[in-house]
């Protein structure tokens, strides 16, 4: 009979076991911490103190009672902590007490997700049913009946909502929200690290029309954010909300013992150094935690990674543990299985769940004690939000990082002392993108007309304002730009996808029940929905069938099939206009505006398990057109002299291959927002030249970053390129496309001439 271990006796074994040992390149013990308390704040209403205490809370943490005192100054503040240190009482203690004192007062939350603001909207449900004094908190979200929104808005002293229905469903209908808008008097941002990139710049505009709206209604609202451990959390922040801001990073919360450890998957073709799948090793390492019943959580870096492993872990675990004890979690699935999911998790019905980073934001999912990565997750700051999610409630806890065989994934397991001793990255939003911000201005005008002399929290306007009106979108009358159009110019733009609308995926495998069953991005679904493509959707494979990209609709169908499918992607770029340049020995870096076009082209079916090609069908798909702006370097004409054209190709594509890793780790940014194409001879440069740009319209800041350290990644390059094992170049360093005889030197050869 199988006697079940505890985790101590697993980290025991995982310490003398070979099968694990050997593989593990550091071991990291952070010790436990404890706390900083100190009494409630003489101001605090005794009935609101006692509700605290009768929920346990005897004392404040350090940065809960200074997030406190900041508001009883009129001082906007971001507070800095780690994941599960009480950083919702950072906000909830000013507004509840706010409240109490003057029963008109307004607030409203804002969180990322739908399913964080459910979860703080319990946690907070309970802390006022203690109190026992009318407090009415609400969420309003996509899923909010028609019958309950009008309450919400006349009656809601608390509005819990995301940043999507604040553009697109409260903003634009102002007028319904007189009472709101009129009294309120703080805006809580939850999770601030998580509005950069794409998502923070368009946020930062929705903050924008929701500060002038204010205005409008003669209120002046505090801000209130939290936010993970980033290098910046300060200047975040002032960009996000356009005012200055105090920074609280005096972390008072105890945390448990938590052991870090980097795992290298062995090496199973040496010349290659081609090593054996991430994948398949953490299927290894969480059924070992699984079948002894410790809650596991699994990240992965894509929803096909997440479908694959849960396929795999309940083929092995489920008939010991049975059904439903492991899920999947990720973007697409519907709020009902998600909610289901959590509470499963939270009442210890549900064992192990693998999720992308959809679980990496502070939902509480009770307590898990052990966390596994497969692979690094593309930022410091994301890997301690995801090790976060074990041991949340000061017990012991194992964080494994199994790394891929990616060059930025070798490089942090064999650097630990990258990963622990660096501060985490900058995160960055450019609010002024051109595509952006016009987007918004529409939105602004359409909720309020501007008036002459007017600015968009100081962004000077008349310039756009008169382009618009021009272009008939606009009406200007006595000094104020009016809306003309016929249209509702919020529901046409996605604050989160680089493309405006999103194909619907419906399961038709029952014809009397067709039913919606997820969505996807434009420029996924490219490569992911096609026809023939197998889409993975909790653990159960569907067969795309018909892609109707006009429509935005894929019709799938469920099948049973031993593999899954994986696509390419065919790009041309063109350069437009070149902004910022400067030259080197042999090479010259620029920056500027480019036309990206990509297209789908092929497909090709890899067996589960073996991990084999066994198939390849074509894609007919249009082309995507893309304006956007670029970083590159271009090589000198006379290297030609050298080098063939074969050994020069190698060589481009396996230096584009280590910046294509490198340089999302420096900008942080996801992988998929920057993409890096070599040419050989670059039709507006006629010289070897690889790109690196913004796979969104207009840029967002990112490959002008790119410009700036172009000689610290190529550095950085050097370093991963000397320090790989291989011989002659593998998917580690140059990567899958271009091993052969000799790439590594190659490439080698050519870092040297870039970085004179």
């Amino acid at each position: 009979m199988y006697v079940r271990k505890n985790l101590q006796q697993i980290i025991e074994q995982f310490h003398n076991d070979e099968r694990f040992s050997k593989n593990i390149v550091h071991w990291h013990t952070i010790p436990e911490r404890q706390a900083k308390t100190v009494p409630f704040p003489e101001s605090i209403d005794s009935r609101l103190q006692e509700a605290l205490e009768n929920r346990g809370i005897q004392k404040l943490y350090t940065h809960q009672r200074e997030a406190y005192e900041m508001t009883r100054k009129n001082k906007h503040f971001v507070a800095v902590t780690p994941t599960a240190s009480g950083k919702s009482l950072c906000y909830n203690l000013p507004v509840l007490q706010q409240i109490i004192t003057e029963p008109d007062s307004r607030a409203l939350y804002l969180f990322p997700t739908k399913a964080l603001a459910y979860d703080q909207k319990s946690e907070l449900t309970e802390l006022i049913d203690v109190l026992g004094i009318n407090i009415n908190s609400y969420t309003y979200d996509g899923d909010t009946p028609a019958n309950i929104r009008q309450k919400v808005r006349q009656a809601g002293q608390i509005v819990i909502t995301n940043p999507d229905m604040l553009h697109s469903a409260i903003l634009p209908h102002h007028t319904k929200w007189v009472s709101l808008f009129e009294n309120l008097k703080y805006i809580i941002i939850d999770e601030l690290h998580i509005y950069r990139g794409v998502f923070g710049s368009h946020v930062a505009n929705v903050i924008r029309r929701l500060k002038r709206i204010c205005n409008f209604y003669g209120s002046k609202p505090l801000f209130m954010c939290t936010s993970a451990t980033i290098a910046n959390p300060k200047e975040l922040a002032e960009k996000l909300i356009g005012e200055k801001v105090e920074l609280i990073d005096n972390n008072g919360a105890p945390a448990g013992k938590k052991h870090f450890v980097f795992y290298n998957p062995p090496v199973v073709n040496k010349p290659l150094n081609i090593r054996r799948s991430a994948t398949l090793e953490v299927r290894n390492i969480a059924s070992e935690f699984l079948k002894n019943k410790i809650q596991t959580i699994v990240f992965a870096r894509s929803r096909v990674r997440v479908e694959i492993l849960l396929t795999y872990l309940q083929g092995l675990i489920e008939k010991e543990l049975g059904p439903k004890s492991i899920r999947g979690y990720r973007g697409g699935y519907l709020p009902k299985q998600r909610r289901e999911i959590e509470h499963g998790l939270r009442n210890g019905e549900i064992y192990g769940v693998v999720s992308t980073n959809a679980l990496e934001l502070g939902v509480d999912i009770g307590q898990l004690q052990v966390c596994i990565m497969t692979g690094y997750p593309g930022t410091i700051a994301s890997a301690w939000q995801q090790a976060g999610r074990a041991g949340r409630r000061q017990g012991e806890a194992l964080v494994i990082l199994v790394a891929s065989s990616t060059p930025l994934d070798q490089y942090v397991v064999q650097h630990p002392e990258y990963f622990f001793e660096r501060s985490p990255e900058i995160a960055r939003i450019n609010p002024n993108n051109l595509i952006i911000l016009v987007d918004h201005l529409k939105c602004a005008a359409f909720e309020l007309p501007f008036k002459k002399g007017e600015t968009f929290d100081g962004v000077e306007l008349e310039e756009i304002l008169e382009f618009l009106t021009e272009e008939q979108v606009l009406h200007f009358n006595n000094g104020k730009w009016y809306w003309m159009n016929q249209s509702f110019p919020a529901h046409n733009i996605s604050l989160r996808s680089a493309s405006q609308e999103n194909v619907v995926i419906i399961d038709q495998t029952d014809i009397a029940h067709v039913k919606v069953i997820g969505e996807m991005d434009r420029f996924s679904a490219m490569t992911l929905l096609h026809e023939e493509a197998i889409y993975l959707h909790e653990g159960v494979q569907y067969q795309v069938e018909k892609l109707d990209w006009e429509e935005k609709k894929a019709f799938v169908r469920e099948v049973d099939v031993d593999y899954f499918t994986d696509a390419n992607l065919a790009v041309q770029l063109q350069v437009l206009d070149v902004e910022k340049e400067r030259k080197m020995e042999m090479a010259s870096i620029g920056f500027g505006e480019v036309s990206v076009r990509a297209m789908a082209t092929i497909f090709k079916k890899i067996k589960f398990d073996t991990h084999e090609n066994i198939g390849s069908g074509p894609i007919h798909l249009p082309e995507e057109e893309l304006h956007t702006n670029a970083a590159w370097i271009c090589l000198d004409e006379t290297i030609k002299n050298s080098i063939s054209e074969q050994k020069l190709e190698q060589g481009l594509v396996g230096i584009a291959n280590l910046l294509r890793h490198i340089a999302p780790l420096h900008v942080m940014c996801d992988p998929s927002d920057l993409h890096v194409v070599p040419q050989i001879k670059s039709v507006h440069l006629e010289k070897p030249t690889i790109f690196l740009y913004d796979r969104y319209p207009g840029g967002i800041g990112l490959s002008e970053k790119v410009y700036e350290l172009m000689e610290k990644l190529l550095e950085e390059a050097k370093e991963i390129l000397a320090n790989c094992s291989c011989e002659s170049g593998c998917p580690s360093c140059v990567g899958m496309d271009v091993i052969g005889e000799d790439t590594k030197n190659v490439t080698e050869k050519l870092l040297k001439l870039y970085n004179n």
